[in-house]
């Protein structure tokens, strides 16, 4: 499964990274997807690979994403 958000769509709640620190950050203003120890860039250019692990937690955090700007892709 591969995640990323879309940040202009952001509303910068956090939730994402409430639910996932391993793979969501918020930087005060907008979430970000994380990997390799950093921040990926905006939007489908910070796509990412989410480990078998994490598969639920990225999927919840999805779903409580208040505006829909994370996006997933098997």
């Amino acid at each position: 499964m591969r995640v990323w958000i879309e940040q202009h769509e952001c509303v910068g709640n956090g939730v994402c990274e409430e639910v996932c620190p391993e793979m969501f950050a918020f930087d005060g203003t907008l979430a970000f997807v994380k990997a390799d120890g950093g921040l990926l860039p905006q939007g489908r250019a910070g796509v990412a690979e989410v480990p078998a692990d994490l598969i639920d937690k990225v999927i919840e955090a999805a779903e409580e994403c208040p505006p829909g700007c994370i996006y997933l892709e098997a």
